[in-house]
């Protein structure tokens, strides 16, 4: 299904942008006659739409999205994966960081219900929920770069790295607290855990080797559109930040009505997260011994 609804979503992509008033070569002042027309003829915008739509998607099926309407010169491809890697490093950074805290404070939640530090963990999970990045990037940078000094507000360097990823991190930490926290107790009272305690194991083995495996699948289907969205670029650490990511050439490319790069981002954003969501899929019956496909 990846592949009908990889051209299902260019589609309806391609429509949204023709449906748009304005194009890629509207000035404030009118262009002559003349020198729109070959304007049009140039990018072939003087066909039919369903030729202009046809031949769109002829050349996406081949992987070739054409040339950016901005960037002369410079095709979609090429433009992608110059700035997705720095989009990819800070994602996979900040997701890494969320899931070493998210579990560890979810698992140690659920085993201390009702503990003071179940409450902490799910106020502070909540606080995370409730700070948007646009508040906490600038927040942490005023604090971290122009009252203490300690770290660059703006540089892509090991330094520089650390606010974008705690920014990230912040809000995803705390999805996967709760979820941990929600999964785990589900699974701690479940029959076969009762019969892991009462074939004489020790609890160490019954959390990690059974209760863990069942109690992070809620985290995993987070981990599929999570991980994506992150890979692909978030806007407002981009922009905060300075980084020149995937997010941030995209919102370039919509307001510049960059068709060829908007429809290449949005195609292997969507591609991108179906692949992740179905690894996610496989992944629930190596979790899960419950879970069988056939």
């Amino acid at each position: 299904m990846i592949i009908p609804m990889a051209l299902l979503v260019i589609t309806l992509t391609w429509a949204l942008v023709r449906i748009a008033p304005g194009n890629f070569y509207t000035q404030e002042k009118k262009l002559p006659p003349a020198v729109e027309e070959n304007i049009k003829k140039k990018y072939g915008l003087d066909k039919p739409w369903y030729q202009q739509y046809g031949i769109m998607m002829w050349n996406v099926v081949r992987g070739d999205f054409g040339s950016s309407l901005k960037y002369e010169g410079q095709t979609v491809n090429e433009i992608i994966w110059r700035h997705f890697p720095y989009s990819a490093t800070i994602g996979i950074l900040a997701y890494v960081l969320a899931l070493l805290i998210g579990l560890t404070a979810g698992v140690i939640a659920s085993l201390k219900q009702n503990s003071i530090f179940d409450y902490g963990s799910t106020s502070l999970a909540m606080l995370g929920l409730s700070v948007p990045n646009f508040v906490l990037g600038p927040l942490l940078v005023l604090v971290f770069s122009f009252w203490l000094y300690w770290l660059p507000p703006a540089r892509w360097s090991l330094a520089g790295l650390v606010l974008p990823v705690v920014t990230l991190a912040a809000i995803y930490a705390a999805y996967i607290a709760r979820l941990t926290r929600a999964g785990m107790l589900e699974v701690m009272r479940s029959d076969y855990i009762r019969t892991a305690r009462a074939k004489g194991l020790d609890e160490k083995t019954v959390l990690l080797r059974h209760g863990l495996r069942g109690g992070i699948i809620p985290v995993v289907s987070f981990t599929g559109p999570a991980l994506a969205a992150l890979l692909a670029g978030t806007v407002v650490v981009e922009k905060v930040f300075a980084i020149p990511g995937l997010g941030n050439i995209f919102i370039q490319s919509v307001l510049n009505r960059d068709e060829p790069l908007v429809l290449g981002i949005v195609a292997f954003l969507s591609i991108l997260i179906m692949v992740f969501n179905l690894l996610v899929d496989i992944s629930y019956g190596f979790l899960d011994p419950r879970i069988r496909y056939e």
